[in-house]
């Protein structure tokens, strides 16, 4: 049993100091998932219907032995502070006051902010900094499509006119192709234990309204709209990238 131990020990060891030369001294092609955080200051038109919000993340990139960098992100963002557009619910209002629910009770309503991104990115990895030659300083850029919506909540009561198709005429869904950008740093440690991301992120949807009609002004919202978001993202990436005895180890 001594003697397994000893060369349990002994191979994990050879593992790992090959593991951190690999690292440190190589370029790898290294395919990863990266988990990410940010939080989010709109602008532009965004800023007139939504505040601060928070962004969770979730994308599968590759970096190669050139340092270049492509992949695939999608993200859903959401928050509790929403400016109503003019007129938003001012037919549901009852002396302008209140709302009433299906049993003629006041309505305590909240609104809430819904949206997601998705986009193909690409960009390169420089590296300037970091313990080895996978770090650095990493910029992409991206394009894709950004979607947003006002989400009306009222869970305690049923309100007829809140639910179901007729919620559609309210909830000012808009969507539209987006561009983004990212500028940060990117770290690999020597022994893959400790692997994240972190910069700032600016996200420019040309989004515009895709309801026929909206219920409460009765009119059609044909505006083009620059919907602006920048927030500071971080990140945790698993790294998939192989080694020599050509098998995925996963970190």
């Amino acid at each position: 049993m001594s003697r397994f131990i000893i060369s349990a020990l002994a191979l994990i060891t050879s593992v790992f100091t090959q593991a951190q030369s690999e690292v440190k001294d190589s370029l790898l092609f290294d395919p990863h998932i990266t988990i990410s955080y940010a939080h989010q200051f709109p602008g532009g038109d965004m800023s007139s219907r939504f505040k601060n919000n928070h962004n969770v993340g979730m994308g599968f990139h590759f970096k190669d032995k050139k340092s270049w960098y492509y992949g695939v992100e999608g993200s859903y963002f959401f928050g509790s502070h929403v400016i109503a557009p003019a007129g938003f619910m001012q037919n549901l209002y009852v002396d302008g006051k209140y709302i009433l629910d299906n049993d003629g009770q006041i309505a305590t309503i909240s609104l809430q902010e819904r949206g997601w991104t998705l986009t193909a990115n690409g960009g390169r990895l420089f590296n300037v900094l970091g313990p080895n030659v996978n770090s650095g300083i990493l910029v992409y850029a991206g394009l894709g499509f950004m979607q947003h919506k006002i989400r009306i909540e009222h869970q305690e009561t049923h309100i007829k006119q809140l639910e179901e198709d007729y919620l559609k005429g309210y909830d000012r869904l808009t969507n539209g192709l987006m561009v983004s950008g990212f500028a940060g740093y990117y770290h690999m440690s020597n022994n893959r234990l400790v692997n994240f991301m972190i910069g700032l992120e600016f996200m420019n949807g040309f989004t515009q309204s895709r309801r026929d009609l909206n219920f409460d002004t009765g009119t059609t919202d044909q505006q083009k709209r620059s919907d602006s978001l920048l927030g500071l993202r971080v990140g945790w990436t698993l790294h998939l990238y192989k080694r020599m005895a050509d098998n995925y180890y996963y970190y």
